[in-house]
Order: C-alpha cells, then structure tokens, then sequence
C-alpha cells in the first residue's frame, strides 16, 4: 500500500437509539432524518464553536476526516474520524484535548455531520459534504 494518497474508506452507519434529552420526541422521527444539535465545550475549536448548530446524517457515509457523532467513553462524542497508522481515532481540533482510539468505526459512528450554522445569522453555515 502506498503512502502517498490517503484511503477513503467509507463506512455505512446504523442509526443509533436515542439516549440524550428529548429522546422521546426524536423516536417519533424516522431514522434515517437528519437532526440537529448544538455545539457545547471548546474540544472542536477553532473549526466548530460554543453554540454553533451542527446538522447530522444519521446514515450518512463516514470516512478518514469526516466529523462525526460517535458513542465512546459511555458516552456521545463530537469529534473527526481519523485514521492513524496505529488504527481509527476520534480527533479533537482543540490539541488540549486527547485523541480517543476507537476498534471499529462502524459500530462507534452514530452519524455523519453535513453543516454547521451560526444561531440567528442566516448567511453564515458551511457544509460539509
């Protein structure tokens, strides 16, 4: 295998159960809509800031680089799916926070992020696909 050009792996995602406030509600949405949740904490600075909404893609195709929700820890995470020579990691962009080794993608990825938005400033989003 060459060095040169990263491999684009892409990874098929289950959609997870909600487990997060208002769980109740989002089960009443089939599985496969995108959602929306807002960006808590500094760990994806500068890239993603506190109170930015991020939009989801619960089956959409993960691949080294992608930022996505994942379950690590006993818990949901936001961070970018990189792939080290070492095996995956979910990557924080704020270098004060450590990297998480995870086994196997397909089971740890939750869902794919497709935008982020600014709260009340309709011009300023991004996305990401």
């Amino acid at each position: 295998m060459s060095q040169g050009k990263p491999l684009d792996i892409p990874i098929r995602i289950a959609p997870a159960e909600p487990t997060i406030p208002g769980a109740e509600e989002a089960k009443s949405c089939a599985s496969g809509e995108p959602y929306a949740l807002m960006v808590l904490g500094d760990s994806m600075l500068p890239e993603f800031e506190e109170g930015e909404i991020i939009v989801v893609e619960p089956e959409g195709l993960a691949r080294d680089g992608s930022y996505v929700v994942a379950w690590a820890n006993e818990e949901y995470i936001f961070r970018q799916l990189v792939q080290h020579p070492e095996g995956w990691m979910l990557k924080p962009l704020n270098p004060l926070y450590p990297n998480i080794p995870i086994d196997d993608p397909k089971q740890a990825v939750k869902g794919v992020v497709i935008m982020k938005k600014k709260p009340g400033k309709r011009k300023e989003q991004k996305s990401y696909v």
